[in-house]
Protein backbone atom coordinates (compact mmCIF):
# COMPACT_ATOMS: atom_id res chain seq x y z
CA UNK A 1 0.00 0.00 0.00
CA UNK A 2 1.39 3.77 -0.86
CA UNK A 3 0.76 6.16 1.26
CA UNK A 4 0.17 9.99 1.14
CA UNK A 5 -0.22 13.03 3.26
CA UNK A 6 -3.53 14.20 3.50
CA UNK A 7 -2.92 17.61 2.94
CA UNK A 8 -1.27 19.57 5.41
CA UNK A 9 -2.66 17.49 8.49
CA UNK A 10 0.54 15.22 8.99
CA UNK A 11 -1.53 12.53 8.24
CA UNK A 12 -0.37 9.95 6.28
CA UNK A 13 -2.97 8.15 4.69
CA UNK A 14 -3.65 4.77 2.31
CA UNK A 15 -4.19 5.50 -1.20
CA UNK A 16 -7.22 3.44 -1.10
CA UNK A 17 -9.61 4.28 1.89
CA UNK A 18 -12.67 2.55 3.31
CA UNK A 19 -16.81 4.06 2.70
CA UNK A 20 -19.26 2.93 4.88
CA UNK A 21 -21.07 1.35 2.64
CA UNK A 22 -20.30 -2.34 3.31
CA UNK A 23 -20.28 -1.89 7.76
CA UNK A 24 -24.45 -2.41 8.05
CA UNK A 25 -24.31 -5.54 5.88
CA UNK A 26 -25.48 -8.93 6.95
CA UNK A 27 -26.68 -7.30 10.05
CA UNK A 28 -24.01 -5.55 11.08
CA UNK A 29 -21.77 -8.15 10.71
CA UNK A 30 -19.72 -7.60 7.94
CA UNK A 31 -18.25 -4.63 9.50
CA UNK A 32 -15.92 -6.53 11.30
CA UNK A 33 -14.03 -8.72 8.07
CA UNK A 34 -13.83 -5.36 6.02
CA UNK A 35 -11.77 -3.88 9.00
CA UNK A 36 -9.50 -7.36 9.11
CA UNK A 37 -9.26 -7.09 5.67
CA UNK A 38 -8.46 -3.44 5.68
CA UNK A 39 -5.85 -4.40 7.92
CA UNK A 40 -4.68 -7.04 5.71
CA UNK A 41 -4.39 -5.05 2.58
CA UNK A 42 -2.64 -1.88 4.38
CA UNK A 43 -5.49 0.23 4.64
CA UNK A 44 -5.48 2.64 7.33
CA UNK A 45 -8.34 5.30 6.71
CA UNK A 46 -12.32 4.78 6.29
CA UNK A 47 -15.10 7.16 6.29
CA UNK A 48 -18.33 7.12 8.48
CA UNK A 49 -21.10 9.24 7.00
CA UNK A 50 -24.06 7.28 8.16
CA UNK A 51 -25.51 7.73 11.53
CA UNK A 52 -27.26 4.45 12.23
CA UNK A 53 -26.54 3.64 15.81
CA UNK A 54 -26.50 -0.18 14.71
CA UNK A 55 -23.48 0.67 12.27
CA UNK A 56 -21.65 2.67 14.55
CA UNK A 57 -22.18 0.01 17.26
CA UNK A 58 -20.57 -2.32 15.01
CA UNK A 59 -17.48 -0.21 13.68
CA UNK A 60 -16.64 0.67 17.51
CA UNK A 61 -16.45 -3.11 18.29
CA UNK A 62 -14.51 -3.85 15.11
CA UNK A 63 -12.24 -1.31 16.10
CA UNK A 64 -11.30 -2.64 19.91
CA UNK A 65 -7.95 -2.94 20.21
CA UNK A 66 -6.72 -1.67 16.78
CA UNK A 67 -8.28 2.03 17.24
CA UNK A 68 -4.76 3.66 16.97
CA UNK A 69 -4.06 1.52 13.51
CA UNK A 70 -6.84 3.24 11.83
CA UNK A 71 -7.48 6.99 10.89
CA UNK A 72 -11.32 7.71 11.53
CA UNK A 73 -13.26 10.46 8.97
CA UNK A 74 -16.72 10.78 10.69
CA UNK A 75 -19.32 13.18 10.26
CA UNK A 76 -20.91 15.64 12.32
CA UNK A 77 -24.42 17.01 11.95
CA UNK A 78 -25.36 13.72 10.55
CA UNK A 79 -28.20 12.39 13.06
CA UNK A 80 -30.16 9.69 13.40
CA UNK A 81 -33.87 10.66 14.42
CA UNK A 82 -37.14 8.78 14.10
CA UNK A 83 -35.72 5.80 13.11
CA UNK A 84 -33.74 7.17 9.75
CA UNK A 85 -30.75 8.81 8.83
CA UNK A 86 -30.71 13.26 9.01
CA UNK A 87 -28.94 16.02 8.22
CA UNK A 88 -29.66 18.67 11.20
CA UNK A 89 -28.21 22.17 11.50
CA UNK A 90 -30.11 22.43 14.72
CA UNK A 91 -26.99 22.89 17.06
CA UNK A 92 -29.04 20.64 19.77
CA UNK A 93 -29.05 17.44 18.07
CA UNK A 94 -25.75 18.10 16.47
CA UNK A 95 -23.99 18.26 19.92
CA UNK A 96 -26.04 14.80 20.62
CA UNK A 97 -25.01 13.50 17.59
CA UNK A 98 -21.38 13.74 17.86
CA UNK A 99 -21.50 12.62 21.25
CA UNK A 100 -23.41 9.56 21.09
CA UNK A 101 -20.95 8.54 18.52
CA UNK A 102 -18.17 8.77 20.16
CA UNK A 103 -20.01 6.54 22.77
CA UNK A 104 -20.70 4.25 19.99
CA UNK A 105 -17.56 4.39 18.49
CA UNK A 106 -15.95 3.70 21.70
CA UNK A 107 -13.21 6.15 21.25
CA UNK A 108 -12.53 10.15 22.70
CA UNK A 109 -11.57 11.61 19.35
CA UNK A 110 -12.65 11.56 15.92
CA UNK A 111 -9.31 12.18 13.35
CA UNK A 112 -10.81 14.49 10.85
CA UNK A 113 -14.69 15.35 11.91
CA UNK A 114 -16.80 15.79 8.78
CA UNK A 115 -18.95 19.09 8.68
CA UNK A 116 -21.78 16.99 6.55
CA UNK A 117 -22.89 17.42 3.07
CA UNK A 118 -22.71 20.63 2.54
CA UNK A 119 -23.86 21.32 -0.88
CA UNK A 120 -24.93 25.07 -1.08
CA UNK A 121 -23.49 28.45 -0.54
CA UNK A 122 -25.95 29.58 1.81
CA UNK A 123 -25.79 26.43 3.66
CA UNK A 124 -22.44 27.28 4.11
CA UNK A 125 -22.62 30.56 4.97
CA UNK A 126 -25.19 30.09 7.58
CA UNK A 127 -22.98 27.00 8.78
CA UNK A 128 -19.72 29.78 8.84
CA UNK A 129 -22.15 32.36 10.53
CA UNK A 130 -24.32 30.24 12.37
CA UNK A 131 -23.19 27.97 15.96
CA UNK A 132 -21.84 24.96 13.91
CA UNK A 133 -18.69 26.46 12.59
CA UNK A 134 -18.13 27.71 16.41
CA UNK A 135 -19.15 23.84 18.01
CA UNK A 136 -16.72 22.46 15.75
CA UNK A 137 -13.85 25.11 16.25
CA UNK A 138 -14.82 24.26 20.33
CA UNK A 139 -14.20 20.32 19.64
CA UNK A 140 -10.83 20.69 17.90
CA UNK A 141 -9.93 23.06 20.49
CA UNK A 142 -10.31 20.20 23.44
CA UNK A 143 -8.93 17.19 20.92
CA UNK A 144 -12.51 15.88 20.00
CA UNK A 145 -11.67 16.52 16.29
CA UNK A 146 -8.21 16.34 15.08
CA UNK A 147 -9.14 18.33 11.93
CA UNK A 148 -11.54 19.80 9.98
CA UNK A 149 -13.09 18.56 6.95
CA UNK A 150 -16.08 19.05 5.00
CA UNK A 151 -18.30 17.06 2.64
CA UNK A 152 -19.92 18.41 -0.84
CA UNK A 153 -21.09 17.89 -4.19
CA UNK A 154 -20.91 21.34 -5.55
CA UNK A 155 -17.63 22.87 -6.11
CA UNK A 156 -18.44 26.12 -5.52
CA UNK A 157 -19.88 25.62 -2.08
CA UNK A 158 -16.60 23.55 -1.58
CA UNK A 159 -14.47 26.84 -2.80
CA UNK A 160 -16.10 28.83 -0.60
CA UNK A 161 -15.18 26.44 2.50
CA UNK A 162 -11.52 25.94 1.34
CA UNK A 163 -11.03 29.12 1.09
CA UNK A 164 -12.11 30.29 4.41
CA UNK A 165 -9.22 28.57 5.83
CA UNK A 166 -11.22 26.35 8.38
CA UNK A 167 -11.26 23.51 6.33
CA UNK A 168 -8.55 21.01 6.38
CA UNK A 169 -9.99 17.78 4.00
CA UNK A 170 -12.36 18.40 1.49
CA UNK A 171 -14.45 15.05 1.02
CA UNK A 172 -15.49 15.51 -2.58
CA UNK A 173 -16.97 13.18 -6.14
CA UNK A 174 -14.47 12.85 -8.10
CA UNK A 175 -14.89 10.87 -11.58
CA UNK A 176 -14.35 11.61 -14.86
CA UNK A 177 -18.03 12.06 -15.45
CA UNK A 178 -18.84 14.03 -12.39
CA UNK A 179 -15.73 16.24 -13.74
CA UNK A 180 -17.94 17.76 -16.36
CA UNK A 181 -20.71 18.94 -15.21
CA UNK A 182 -20.90 22.69 -14.14
CA UNK A 183 -22.23 23.25 -10.25
CA UNK A 184 -25.17 22.47 -8.76
CA UNK A 185 -26.78 22.77 -5.56
CA UNK A 186 -28.59 19.58 -6.03
CA UNK A 187 -27.02 16.30 -5.76
CA UNK A 188 -28.92 14.44 -8.30
CA UNK A 189 -27.81 16.19 -10.93
CA UNK A 190 -24.69 14.56 -10.82
CA UNK A 191 -26.44 11.51 -12.53
CA UNK A 192 -29.52 12.53 -14.33
CA UNK A 193 -29.33 11.36 -17.78
CA UNK A 194 -30.49 14.21 -19.09
CA UNK A 195 -27.25 16.10 -18.18
CA UNK A 196 -25.28 13.79 -20.27
CA UNK A 197 -27.58 13.85 -23.12
CA UNK A 198 -25.41 17.06 -25.25
CA UNK A 199 -21.54 15.85 -25.79
CA UNK A 200 -19.87 17.40 -22.80
CA UNK A 201 -16.39 18.82 -23.62
CA UNK A 202 -13.41 18.91 -20.54
CA UNK A 203 -13.32 19.52 -17.11
CA UNK A 204 -15.94 22.21 -15.52
CA UNK A 205 -13.80 25.53 -14.69
CA UNK A 206 -14.97 25.31 -11.20
CA UNK A 207 -13.76 21.39 -10.42
CA UNK A 208 -10.55 22.20 -11.80
CA UNK A 209 -10.44 25.55 -9.45
CA UNK A 210 -11.49 23.83 -6.81
CA UNK A 211 -8.98 20.76 -6.75
CA UNK A 212 -5.80 23.27 -7.57
CA UNK A 213 -7.00 25.79 -4.95
CA UNK A 214 -7.06 22.54 -2.80
CA UNK A 215 -3.44 21.48 -3.91
CA UNK A 216 -2.25 25.27 -3.05
CA UNK A 217 -3.48 25.82 0.05
CA UNK A 218 -2.56 22.09 1.36
CA UNK A 219 -6.14 21.13 1.91
CA UNK A 220 -6.22 17.50 1.34
CA UNK A 221 -9.17 15.70 -0.95
CA UNK A 222 -11.01 12.76 0.58
CA UNK A 223 -12.56 10.94 -2.93
CA UNK A 224 -16.17 9.62 -2.68
CA UNK A 225 -18.21 8.36 -5.66
CA UNK A 226 -15.03 7.02 -7.82
CA UNK A 227 -17.11 4.85 -9.43
CA UNK A 228 -20.39 6.86 -9.78
CA UNK A 229 -22.10 4.51 -7.55
CA UNK A 230 -20.88 1.35 -9.96
CA UNK A 231 -22.54 3.43 -13.44
CA UNK A 232 -19.57 3.79 -14.47
CA UNK A 233 -18.46 0.50 -14.18
CA UNK A 234 -21.71 -0.55 -16.24
CA UNK A 235 -21.60 -0.07 -20.29
CA UNK A 236 -25.19 0.49 -20.21
CA UNK A 237 -25.77 2.89 -17.23
CA UNK A 238 -22.15 4.42 -17.56
CA UNK A 239 -22.54 8.58 -18.54
CA UNK A 240 -19.86 8.18 -20.28
CA UNK A 241 -21.50 5.29 -23.13
CA UNK A 242 -18.73 3.20 -21.83
CA UNK A 243 -17.30 0.91 -18.89
CA UNK A 244 -14.51 1.76 -16.94
CA UNK A 245 -12.53 -0.20 -14.71
CA UNK A 246 -12.30 -0.17 -11.38
CA UNK A 247 -8.82 0.79 -11.72
CA UNK A 248 -8.62 3.17 -14.02
CA UNK A 249 -11.33 5.20 -11.76
CA UNK A 250 -9.23 5.23 -9.03
CA UNK A 251 -5.88 6.17 -10.91
CA UNK A 252 -8.46 8.79 -12.65
CA UNK A 253 -8.94 9.89 -9.33
CA UNK A 254 -5.26 9.61 -7.56
CA UNK A 255 -4.06 12.19 -10.45
CA UNK A 256 -6.17 14.99 -9.82
CA UNK A 257 -4.44 17.93 -7.53
CA UNK A 258 -4.39 17.47 -3.63
CA UNK A 259 -6.28 13.95 -3.94
CA UNK A 260 -4.83 11.68 -0.95
CA UNK A 261 -7.12 8.65 -0.68
CA UNK A 262 -9.83 7.06 -2.97
CA UNK A 263 -12.62 6.33 -0.23
CA UNK A 264 -14.07 2.84 -2.34
CA UNK A 265 -17.56 1.73 -1.16
CA UNK A 266 -17.10 -1.87 -0.75
CA UNK A 267 -20.41 -4.19 0.43
CA UNK A 268 -17.53 -6.50 1.41
CA UNK A 269 -14.23 -7.86 2.33
CA UNK A 270 -13.65 -9.39 -1.12
CA UNK A 271 -14.65 -5.89 -3.08
CA UNK A 272 -12.87 -3.76 -1.24
CA UNK A 273 -9.72 -6.41 -1.68
CA UNK A 274 -10.60 -5.68 -5.54
CA UNK A 275 -9.77 -2.11 -4.94
CA UNK A 276 -6.62 -2.35 -3.22
CA UNK A 277 -5.37 -4.54 -5.63
CA UNK A 278 -4.75 -1.39 -7.39
CA UNK A 279 -1.64 -1.37 -5.78
CA UNK A 280 -0.68 -4.47 -7.60
CA UNK A 281 -1.84 -3.06 -11.00
CA UNK A 282 0.57 -3.10 -14.01
CA UNK A 283 0.66 0.89 -15.60
CA UNK A 284 -1.90 -0.84 -18.82
CA UNK A 285 -4.52 -1.69 -15.98
CA UNK A 286 -4.37 1.67 -14.90
CA UNK A 287 -4.45 3.36 -17.71
CA UNK A 288 -7.66 5.26 -18.21
CA UNK A 289 -6.75 7.54 -21.89
CA UNK A 290 -7.31 5.53 -23.94
CA UNK A 291 -10.87 4.79 -22.94
CA UNK A 292 -11.54 8.34 -22.29
CA UNK A 293 -10.34 9.36 -26.03
CA UNK A 294 -12.90 6.28 -27.26
CA UNK A 295 -15.68 7.67 -24.95
CA UNK A 296 -18.55 8.68 -27.41
CA UNK A 297 -20.58 10.99 -25.40
CA UNK A 298 -17.54 12.79 -23.79
CA UNK A 299 -14.49 14.70 -25.04
CA UNK A 300 -11.33 15.62 -23.47
CA UNK A 301 -9.71 17.26 -26.94
CA UNK A 302 -6.52 20.04 -25.74
CA UNK A 303 -6.97 19.18 -21.84
CA UNK A 304 -4.16 17.51 -20.03
CA UNK A 305 -5.26 15.10 -18.43
CA UNK A 306 -1.93 13.88 -16.28
CA UNK A 307 -2.15 10.35 -17.70
CA UNK A 308 1.95 10.53 -19.23
CA UNK A 309 1.46 9.42 -22.63
CA UNK A 310 3.21 11.49 -23.98
CA UNK A 311 6.53 10.37 -22.70
CA UNK A 312 9.39 9.35 -22.91
CA UNK A 313 10.48 12.72 -23.70
CA UNK A 314 14.03 12.95 -25.13
CA UNK A 315 15.38 15.41 -22.93
CA UNK A 316 14.02 13.59 -19.96
CA UNK A 317 11.15 16.10 -18.98
CA UNK A 318 8.17 15.03 -16.80
CA UNK A 319 5.83 17.00 -18.88
CA UNK A 320 2.51 15.79 -16.50
CA UNK A 321 4.10 17.80 -13.99
CA UNK A 322 5.40 20.48 -15.62
CA UNK A 323 1.43 20.76 -16.57
CA UNK A 324 0.07 20.69 -13.50
CA UNK A 325 2.04 22.96 -11.86
CA UNK A 326 1.73 25.21 -14.77
CA UNK A 327 -2.58 24.91 -14.52
CA UNK A 328 -1.86 25.78 -10.57
CA UNK A 329 -0.14 28.94 -11.44
CA UNK A 330 -2.93 29.77 -14.16
CA UNK A 331 -5.38 29.54 -11.52
CA UNK A 332 -3.86 30.98 -8.80
CA UNK A 333 -3.02 34.20 -11.39
CA UNK A 334 0.56 34.11 -9.58
CA UNK A 335 3.27 31.45 -8.49
CA UNK A 336 2.50 30.11 -5.39
CA UNK A 337 5.65 29.65 -3.39
CA UNK A 338 5.26 25.85 -3.24
CA UNK A 339 4.51 25.54 -6.51
CA UNK A 340 7.69 27.10 -7.30
CA UNK A 341 9.54 25.29 -5.20
CA UNK A 342 7.80 21.43 -6.78
CA UNK A 343 8.55 23.26 -10.09
CA UNK A 344 12.46 24.03 -8.68
CA UNK A 345 13.48 20.48 -7.53
CA UNK A 346 12.30 18.57 -10.91
CA UNK A 347 15.54 17.18 -12.61
CA UNK A 348 14.46 18.95 -16.06
CA UNK A 349 12.87 21.87 -16.29
CA UNK A 350 10.20 23.40 -19.73
CA UNK A 351 13.25 25.06 -20.55
CA UNK A 352 15.08 21.97 -22.00
CA UNK A 353 12.20 21.30 -24.28
CA UNK A 354 13.30 20.88 -27.75
CA UNK A 355 10.27 21.50 -29.46
CA UNK A 356 10.59 18.23 -31.71
CA UNK A 357 6.89 17.05 -30.96
CA UNK A 358 7.17 13.45 -30.28
CA UNK A 359 5.09 14.23 -27.20
CA UNK A 360 2.38 15.51 -28.84
CA UNK A 361 2.18 12.33 -31.74
CA UNK A 362 1.69 9.99 -28.19
CA UNK A 363 -1.00 12.15 -26.75
CA UNK A 364 -4.62 10.71 -26.90
CA UNK A 365 -6.35 14.23 -26.32
CA UNK A 366 -4.80 16.81 -28.52
CA UNK A 367 -2.74 18.63 -26.11
CA UNK A 368 -0.48 21.72 -27.84
CA UNK A 369 2.20 20.66 -25.63
CA UNK A 370 5.16 22.20 -27.11
CA UNK A 371 3.37 25.79 -26.54
CA UNK A 372 2.50 24.68 -22.51
CA UNK A 373 6.62 24.19 -22.18
CA UNK A 374 7.22 27.42 -24.08
CA UNK A 375 4.75 28.72 -21.46
CA UNK A 376 5.99 27.05 -18.61
CA UNK A 377 9.60 28.51 -19.17
CA UNK A 378 8.23 31.94 -19.79
CA UNK A 379 6.05 31.59 -16.05
CA UNK A 380 9.01 29.71 -13.95
CA UNK A 381 11.81 31.26 -15.74
CA UNK A 382 13.65 27.49 -16.75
Amino acid sequence: MIYRELGNTGLKVSEIGMGCEGFGENGCREAARLFDAAQECGINYFDLYTSNPEVRASVGNALKGRREQFIIQSHVCSIWKDGQYKRSRKIGEVREGFEEMLSLLQTDYIDVGMIHYVDSLKDWEEIAQGPVLSYVLELKKKGAIRHIGLSSHNPEAALAAVKSGHIEVLMFSVNPCYDLLPASEDVEDLWNEKNYEAPLVNMDAKRQELYETCQRLGVGITVMKAFGGGDLLDEKLSPAGKALTVNQCIHYALSRPAVATVLAGAHSAEQLKAAAAYEAATDEEKDYAAAFASFPKISWEGHCMYCSHCAPCPKKIDVASVTKFLNLTKAQGEIPETVREHYEVLPHHAGECIQCGACETRCPFGVHIMENMMEAKRVFGK
